[in-house]
């Protein structure tokens, strides 16, 4: 019998994730656009205040917490939406999604050296 690989805690993407990420979702998609980019950069916390983010949905996105947006109903395809304001490397948002240390994701993970 093969033998069982274990994957760390991912958040499911379902329907009740996307319920419960509705509106952290319908903000990142906004920030398709320049002037909600603007705004964002201006006074991010009116920007969220916004589309009605919770105070965990706030907490998240400010702190850049990739991980925890996802786990909060966030599509990884809409919250980088975000990573593009900062900007943020994908591998960055790569090694928050499995919990390891950015250099060590991108030696472990690509082979970079």
């Amino acid at each position: 019998m093969p033998e069982t690989l274990e994957i760390a805690p991912t958040p499911l993407f379902d329907r009740d994730a996307n319920l419960r990420g509705y509106r952290l979702n319908k903000m990142a998609m906004a920030l398709g656009e320049p002037a909600n980019r603007a705004a964002f950069v201006e006074d991010e916390d009116a920007y969220l205040d916004r589309f009605g983010l919770n105070a965990e949905e706030k907490a998240a996105v400010k702190a850049r917490n990739w991980h925890e947006m996802v786990r909060l109903g966030g599509n990884l395809f809409f919250i980088l939406k975000i990573s593009a304001i900062d900007p943020t490397p994908i591998t960055q948002i790569g090694a928050a999604q499995v919990g390891m240390d950015h250099d060590i994701f991108l030696k472990e993970r690509l082979g970079k050296h």
